[in-house]
Order: structure tokens, then sequence, then C-alpha cells
């Protein structure tokens, strides 16, 4: 989450179509054709399955769920341990066909896509998926991301939800929480632990770079957003590997950044500039179109990298993400 949110979409279902398909689902008819979906990990058909989200709400359910539908970032996690939605929401496909690269490894020709952008979420489709848990990240405790708020208690009528929090955690943390759920959901966690170690080993490598002072932002057209290290999962992390990241002097209101004219783009100084990579945020070859950007010494010098800002919080997801980041980092030095 950096910049402000993507521009909001009218979500067109009506009322009468709404009730026809709660109708169906409460007779027992079948789904909606769902592109080849496949149910969750084999889950284990036991009496009684419960967990406790990070609402410290007790989800729980007569047997373990196994047709989840979860948001991209959630189900990037998610099958990563094994587990595989039958339908997400949120970022999943660019305007070429082509994988988002939020939803991770997901294979999106096997689940159903409920909405690609902000407020877009198809509430018919989902009650004919007739799913029986839904699972997203919160930014904000309580509000489960990309959850749109005008269709919120329809959503929550048909099945349990449950949300995983990432603000002011670190995303070893938010890894655990979702390890947690997905051995719940009987997934198989094929490859996991190797994965841990890779994780391990590339956390242990960042600490080398202690000394280059590195500024995480975010491009829009008109401004950009120096990003508050306090409030996102992987940049604890990379602050407890020892990474010296730029901590704005004043945040907006919410405290995840502080929006900067690209007059201001030199606000702070930076050995090394890492950029938010999402479908939203502008290009370096935009933002080079920027005078004062482009004139950043660490831009200058070649010392401006990718940042994924939603990695998945998998072990392979921060395995990946922090091998590259480490390989970056070995060619950027200390600027005078």
């Amino acid at each position: 989450m950096s910049g402000p949110v993507l521009p909001r979409r009218g979500f067109l279902a009506s009322a009468a179509g709404l009730a026809a398909a709660l109708t169906l689902a409460a007779c027992g008819g079948e789904p909606a054709a769902t592109g080849g979906s496949a149910p969750a990990a084999s889950a284990p058909v036991t009496q009684g399955w419960t967990f406790t989200d990070d609402r410290g709400k007790k989800v729980e359910q007569p047997k373990t769920p196994s047709r989840i539908v979860a948001q991209v970032g959630a189900a990037a996690a998610l099958w990563d341990f094994g587990v595989r939605p039958v339908a997400v929401f949120g970022p999943h496909k660019l305007k070429d066909g082509t994988k988002d690269p939020q939803v991770g490894n997901v294979d999106i020709t096997r689940v159903q896509g409920l909405g690609n952008v902000w407020d877009e979420f198809n509430v018919e489709q989902y009650i004919a998926l007739q799913p029986d848990l839904l699972v997203s990240s919160m930014y904000v405790k309580g509000t489960l991301w990309y959850v749109p708020e005008k269709s919120k208690d329809t959503i929550e009528q048909v099945a349990p939800t449950a949300g995983v929090m990432l603000t002011g955690r670190s995303a070893t943390q938010v890894i655990g929480k979702y390890e947690e759920l997905a051995k719940s959901l009987g997934a198989d966690m094929q490859g996991v632990p190797e994965a841990k170690a890779r994780m391990e080993a590339a956390t242990k490598e960042l600490a080398q770079f202690k000394n280059l002072k590195i500024l995480m932002m975010s491009g829009g057209p008109d401004a950009m957003w120096v990003v508050n290290p306090p409030e996102y999962p992987d940049i604890v992390h990379l602050v407890d590997a020892g990474l010296d990241v730029v901590k704005p002097a004043k945040v907006d209101e919410g405290g995840f950044f502080q929006t900067l004219s690209w007059e201001n783009a030199d606000e702070y100084d930076a050995d090394v500039i890492l950029y938010d990579t999402r479908t939203q945020s502008l290009k370096p070859e935009e933002m080079m179109k920027k005078p004062t950007f482009a004139k950043l010494p660490a831009v200058k010098a070649g010392q401006l990298y990718p940042w994924n800002a939603e990695a998945p919080y998998s072990y392979q997801g921060y395995a990946a993400f922090l091998e590259g980041l480490a390989a970056n980092l070995k060619k950027a030095k200390e600027l005078p």
C-alpha cells in the first residue's frame, strides 16, 4: 500500500440479481463455472475447524474449508504453502492479459477472477461459487483489503472471513500467520523448508550493506511518496536485517508515507533509491522526465533499483525478493 488508492469504479450488480444468487446458494444450486478452478489443497475432512485471525475473531466451520476465495496478496501467500483458492480478487491480470506480479505464483487460469481493480468485486459470482472461507490481508485492523465497503455486509453473510494484519509487523510475523492458516487448511508445505532457508540466508546477507542510505518510494503523475518504514512488513524486515532506510520527517494522515511534489524530490539524501514496481506506479523512464528526480545523485549513479512492494508473504516470495535486492545492492556504493 503506497501512494493514493487506485481510482474507484462502480459495482454493477442489481439487488434482484443478488437475491437470486443468494437463493441459488441457499438451495444448494450448482456454482457458476470457475474457469477450471480447483479446490484448495487436499484438506482433511475433519469435524470442526477453527482459526483465530488478526482481528481476534475466531473463525469456525463444521469441516476444514476447501472452497477458499482470497485477495491476491493472501492468495499468493497461501498458494506457496500449498493452498489452492478457487477465486481471487484484487490486481491479478495486466492490460495485456498476462499475470500481475502481485498474484505471485498463482495460476490465474485455474482461478475465478472476481475483480481486478480497487472497489471491484463481483458479489453475484462470489455467491455462486459457494465459498466456505474468504481470506484477505489488512492494512487497517478490521478492514479487509480490497473488500468494497459498499458490499462488505453481503460478502460477510455468504461465508466466514479471515484477516491477516500487515501494518506495524515484520514480514516474518506475517509469513508466520499465513503459515499457521495454511497448515490449518491442510496445506502440503512442499518446498517450504528449503525456501525458508533461502530467505534466512538472504536476510543475513543484507547486513553487509548497512552503510548505504536507502530511500524507498513510489511515483505518481504529480507526486512522489516516500514510504514510512514502520508501517510496512517488508521494510520492517529490511531495517531489522541492518539496512539504513530513510524515515520521512513528516507523514501524511494514516502514517504510511510522506507526499512530495516532484520539485521537492531531493528532500532526502540517499545512496540508493528503491522504486515501487506495481502497476499503478510510474516506471523509471517516466520518473526520469521529472528534472529534480533525474538530478538525484543515486539516479545519476545508476543506483535506482526495483522494489517489489507486495512480494508474497511466503518464504518463497521473500527468498526471491531478498535475493534480488542483495544482488542489486552489491552493485551500489556510498555516494559523496
